[in-house]
């Protein structure tokens, strides 16, 4: 059974993530399924991708689906970690991809939402980046992603709590565009796709790619990238990612 549906009209592709009883977690096959849509979106010459969920649960996404994360010895965010090839993919679509969120955004859909070009929400929208949780360290991509995004102290607030940031703060602080009520979220998102692809889709196009190799114009030597993945490693094969790991499967509160 298809873990998303897609649909194709006016130029504006749409991806809703439909795994509803597993609160639409970002499992390999979920992301495998995504990436195949904006595969197929682009050969179609879509001018515009929205990403949502099927349903109007209280969870856009549970985020990366932990039962799938390797639970001791090896690195679970490797380049080619799914996880990793959806952002790739988002972040290189040759035209803007939206969000469209009702509900809470755990974890790595948090990281999928900063991702997209636009996000639009409403009163129910929520998110929370949850490694301190796991005890699971994040990549120096994820990190550069969010800062390109967010200003540094939010930044901080959130991988250091860990706890949701409600929707009125993340219109505030710029996780969002814009913040509307859950009747007005639909129209409003599709009718900036539809203003979207009636645009130059080549100047369109040039821009979202400029201004993601601007962003993300991050400079760092050899040495401090080594030091910067050593702290990685340090916490991967330490006790915390396996605490934290196994509490999460065990649905009971991990021991730091």
């Amino acid at each position: 059974m298809a873990l998303i549906q897609t649909s194709l009209a006016d130029d504006i592709g749409t991806v809703a993530f439909d795994r509803d009883t597993k609160r639409n977690a970002l499992s390999a096959e979920l992301i495998a399924e995504t990436i195949s849509a904006l595969d197929g979106f682009e050969q179609k010459r879509a001018r515009v991708v929205v990403l949502r969920s099927a349903s109007a649960g209280k969870v856009w996404s549970a985020g990366h689906d932990v039962a799938e994360l390797p639970v001791a010895d090896v690195d679970p965010l490797p380049y080619n970690d799914p996880l990793e090839q959806l952002l790739r993919a988002v972040k290189g679509f040759p035209a803007p991809v939206i969000a469209m969120v009702h509900g809470s955004v755990w974890g790595g859909a948090c990281d999928l939402v900063i991702a997209c070009d636009l996000v639009y929400g409403d009163e129910t929208a929520a998110f929370a980046i949850t490694p301190a949780k796991l005890g699971l360290p994040y990549n120096v991509g994820g990190f550069v992603n969010f800062m390109s995004r967010l200003p540094l102290n939010v930044v901080k607030e959130m991988f250091f709590s860990a706890d949701l940031i409600d929707a009125e703060r993340a219109e505030r602080v710029g996780i969002v565009n814009q913040i509307v009520p859950a009747d007005q979220l639909q129209d409003t998102v599709y009718t900036m796709a539809r203003t979207i692809a009636s645009r130059s889709s080549a100047a369109v196009a040039a821009a979202k790619e400029s201004l993601r190799v601007l962003s993300q114009a991050v400079s760092i030597d050899p040495a401090t990238f080594e030091y910067l993945h050593g702290l990685r490693r340090d916490v991967y094969f330490g006790p915390d990612y396996h605490e934290g790991t196994q509490a999460f499967l065990e649905k009971r509160a991990p021991k730091f």
